[in-house]
């Protein structure tokens, strides 16, 4: 078997170099060769098939050169065919064997002997005879039975849950859940004039600012220097959904590192980072920070985080404009319900209010001018809103498969229920005229979550205090809850306002916090309200109590990118 397995590969070499050697009968010395440019060629030719043939190819078979003419020649080669076809489980049919004529080699057929006869009558008529002798014949082929393997029956498997078991933030109006939600209750604004630098030649002088943050005890000194604000908000408030979530560094050396994940995005990145190397590249090259590519790129944030943590699973960011951290939050549950991760950190992180992020907002005409007032400034809903108030900061999700959560004791706050993303394909910054592709994310989001749209009794609204946008998402949202007699409508950025790719973090937790504590918080700034608004179902100045039953949280970036997620409070019942 090991000399067919060697040998059937070297037959087309073998006849090759036999018929360069002998042609009709006649050795290589017999044939005239011309002394001209094409006879020396093909001399040269002529001894390297000689060469190949006596040297290369026959002794390492061990088989005398000499013995290989002719009929020989073929033999060799018939013999490792056959032991080929063997060694495939294929036997030639009685016809095949009885034959005096091998049907591939031998004297008459294909070749005669020496290919002497090759093309010349005898020839011709030994085909006839053969193919006549085979009309109408099936050839037999013995071909070993296969094994049969019983199917394989498919199991049933419960699909994976989602809950979320910790948050984290930083925001205007405080920097852990609790306090955060408790000034949303309470109607407080965030809005100030901006202290950060020197924005009096700038027609927008306020935002939702971000006044005192500490890194200490979250980020190491010597990265909290050179990092991005953006960044340092990413890593302090993931690092406080992991302590909310009582994942101590004990409970820590107990997770599968390589099913544990980050997925935090930011729509702006490292912009304060960047703009720096540009200033330094004025002067020179030699002036810019080493650091100012990775520290400028969405994506190095949940890498250090994950570099910290030493969580070897799904790690990237996601860049959606605004819709960023729904984005994040959705890709990164989906991972959970696929078995890629049994924990993630998701959310989003940025940190716009520096001259360039102010300035270029300023040139879109899409920020409020109300500087003279700026609690007032964002007013999502109302007739005299004139666009949006800028913010800053991270919301993060601590999301966890559910028995992992059980197994490990895990307060659970809430269950994840699903979502879905969309493009309106109209627009850069305006959304559709009939809000189509809202609709359509809505719609697939409660498809994705099994949910039915009599359920979602409350929503955490994308409403930026824009002109076209708070409107066209209104009756979006009436379309496709209108029916629902007890739905309720808030927007978070009346109060904080728009955080840009943080947003969606940030409102997830104001959701989750709603879901907790039974309270939905106002809107605030609605003195003027758009005569299509239904006020029975737009929260007011007040708080309202609300069993929540079903949340839903929007999100629209630039671009058209429409997302939707959806969370229900946890109830044990409903593991099966």
């Amino acid at each position: 078997m090991a000399l067919a397995a060697t040998v059937s590969p070297l037959c087309t070499w073998l006849i090759a170099a036999y018929v360069a050697t002998t042609v009709a009968g006649r050795s290589v010395e017999d044939v005239p060769v011309s002394s001209g440019p094409l006879g020396r060629r093909l001399r040269r030719r002529i001894a390297r098939s000689k060469k190949l043939a006596a040297e290369s190819w026959f002794p390492n078979v061990g088989i005398p050169t000499r013995a290989l003419s002719g009929q020989n020649l073929v033999a060799f080669c018939e013999s490792g065919l056959s032991e080929l076809g063997s060694f495939c489980s294929l036997e030639g049919c009685p016809e095949y064997n009885n034959s005096k004529h091998s049907p591939l080699f031998g004297d008459g057929f294909l070749f005669g002997e020496g290919f002497g006869g090759l093309g010349s009558k005898p020839v011709r008529a030994a085909r006839r005879k053969h193919i006549r002798a085979g009309a109408g014949k099936t050839t037999a082929i013995a071909v070993q039975p296969v094994k049969e393997t019983p199917e394989k029956k498919k199991t049933a498997t419960k699909q994976r849950r989602v809950v979320v078991t910790g948050m984290g933030l930083v925001s205007c109006l405080g920097h852990d859940p609790q306090t955060f939600y408790d000034n949303l209750l309470e109607g407080k604004s965030g809005i100030t004039e901006i202290e950060g630098f020197d924005c009096k030649d700038f027609p927008t002088r306020i935002a939702g600012e971000i006044k005192s943050f500490s890194t200490d005890g979250w980020v190491a000194a010597k990265f909290a220097r050179r990092m991005d604000k953006f960044m340092l908000y990413m890593l302090t408030a993931g690092k406080k959904a992991l302590a909310d979530g009582r994942l101590t560094e004990e409970a820590m050396k107990e997770l599968d590192k390589t099913k544990s994940g980050v997925l935090i995005g930011s729509a702006m990145g490292g912009m304060q980072v960047f703009n720096d190397a540009v200033e330094a590249l004025r002067v020179s090259y030699r002036k810019m920070n080493p650091f100012c590519v990775p520290f400028a790129t969405t994506n190095m944030g949940s890498a250090m985080l994950a570099m910290d943590l030493g969580w070897m699973g799904p790690n990237y960011s996601i860049s959606t404009a605004c819709a960023t951290s729904n984005f994040c939050i959705l890709s990164a549950a989906n991972h959970i319900i696929r078995g890629e991760a049994d924990v993630m950190l998701s959310g989003g992180s940025d940190a716009a209010i520096i001259p360039i992020g102010l300035g270029g907002f300023v040139a879109c005409n899409a920020l409020s001018q109300r500087n003279e007032d700026p609690i007032k400034a964002s007013r999502p809903w109302d007739m005299e809103r004139d666009g949006f108030v800028l913010g800053e900061g991270a919301g993060v999700l601590l999301l966890e498969e559910l028995e992992h959560a059980k197994s490990r004791g895990a307060e659970i706050y809430a269950e994840f229920l699903g979502g879905s993303f969309t493009c309106d394909a109209y627009h850069m910054t305006e959304p559709h005229p009939d809000g189509a592709g809202v609709v359509l994310c809505i719609e697939k989001a409660l498809a994705q979550a099994g949910v039915s749209r009599q359920d979602v009794n409350y929503v955490n609204a994308h409403a930026t205090s824009t002109q076209a946008g708070d409107l066209q998402e209104y009756k979006a949202l009436i379309r496709s809850f209108g029916k629902n007699a007890e739905l309720k409508v808030n927007s978070t950025k009346s109060m904080i306002g728009h955080l840009l790719g943080a947003s969606g973090g940030v409102e997830a937790i104001a959701t989750v916090q709603a879901i907790r504590t039974g309270w939905v918080h106002p809107n605030i700034n609605i003195e003027s309200p758009e005569s299509e608004l239904d006020m029975n179902v737009i929260v007011g100045r007040d708080k309202q109590r609300l069993d929540i039953k079903v949340a839903l949280s929007n999100s629209f970036g630039f671009g058209g990118h429409n997302s939707s997620v959806l969370f229900a409070p946890y109830e044990e019942s409903n593991d099966v």
